[in-house]
């Protein structure tokens, strides 16, 4: 059974289709910096093996490498196997490494000696690196979702989606909430590359003519960066913004934060303490201390409102609208905010 190499296009096809599993032949650290979103880990090579083979083949050449490759790894060929088989019980698979070279071509003549159907990729996961790029370049029809801290905007683009609209959550991509508070209660963040790789995952699965809903963010979200070309349209994009009354932040905001340990909050407060000024930084503290968590709440927000009114999430973009929202009707408010598109 021989295996196929097809284009990125082809590729990103299939694979959408979930016909197949994808394997990553790459080692475990190139795999950890960034792969194709989905991809199941399945090293040809560890890290130290790929160490000492590219030692060799710089010094003594290809066939010199492809030796020495063979010495280390025949000995696990019945483990990738088992493993494969594990990953992909029907025994079609897809296959890349980093340039679509060695490793993946050796992977997929093992694993085509054991019974499988293999789909290889053209050029690897370089290919696929140059496609992510692409995805940024693409001209999309933004509505960038503005609003103060604590109107519940993430919760918002969900409602959104639900009503068949486009959407692309940044934050939860992140794994942050973008404060200096977002990432409590968050899983670790993913290294730039794959938090690049998951945007442009997700963009390509929506259409590039049709208005996509994304809320508005400085240009890090933690410690990830918003990639440069997409910034630049969430910039310059037809923006709308939600009022949410000052009652309801407070409350949405005491619910998100308020059963966090108390010395977490403090060092986290201590954090913009800089920004915010000491008094008000040393106040907030004491409430904190005090387990007066609305008063703390109320405090913080007015620094981040006052933050916001000063930063550039506040600018009007292109095109503005806004939308009174009642988190106590909120299908109406998602009704409303539908409606706005034709302002835009």
């Amino acid at each position: 059974m021989q295996s196929r190499t097809v284009s990125i296009e082809d590729f990103i096809e299939l694979y959408k289709s979930k016909q197949y599993p994808l394997l990553d032949a790459r080692s475990t650290s190139e795999y950890n910096r960034g792969h194709i979103p989905g991809a199941q880990s399945l090293p040809l090579l560890d890290d130290e093996a790929r160490k000492i083979i590219g030692t060799i083949y710089k010094q003594q050449g290809r066939e010199a490498a492809v030796l020495k490759g063979f010495e280390l790894i025949g000995p696990e060929f019945h483990q990738k196997i088992i493993r494969a088989s594990e990953l992909a019980p029907e025994k079609n698979v897809m296959v890349y490494c980093w340039r679509g070279g060695m490793r993946s071509n050796i992977l997929a003549w093992l694993l085509q000696m054991a019974g499988f159907k293999v789909v290889l990729l053209k050029g690897g996961y370089k290919t696929f690196r140059h496609w992510v790029i692409d995805q940024y370049s693409l001209s999309r029809n933004l509505i960038v979702l503005g609003g103060r801290t604590g109107s519940g905007k993430t919760e918002m683009l969900h409602m959104l989606k639900a009503s068949n609209e486009q959407v692309i959550d940044l934050e939860g991509i992140a794994h942050h909430k973008g404060s200096a508070f977002g990432a409590l209660g968050q899983p670790q963040q993913f290294l730039q590359e794959h938090f690049e790789n998951h945007i442009a995952w997700e963009l390509s699965f929506t259409n590039s003519s049709e208005p996509l809903w994304i809320e508005n963010e400085s240009r890090h979200i933690g410690k990830n960066q918003i990639p440069n070309a997409l910034f630049e349209q969430i910039r310059t994009a037809s923006k709308l913004t939600v009022n949410v009354d000052l009652e309801t932040r407070t409350n949405r905001i005491m619910h998100e934060y308020g059963s966090f340990d108390i010395e977490v909050l403090i060092e986290k407060t201590q954090d913009v303490s800089r920004r915010m000024g000491p008094q008000h930084a040393k106040a907030a503290i004491q409430h904190l201390t005090d387990g007066d968590i609305r008063s703390w709440v109320e405090k913080m927000l007015r620094y981040y409102d006052k933050t916001y009114e000063h930063s550039g999430l506040s600018q009007e973009n292109k095109k503005s609208a806004t939308v009174d929202f009642n988190w106590e009707d909120a299908a109406t408010g998602i009704r409303k905010m539908i409606n706005k598109k034709s302002e835009l």
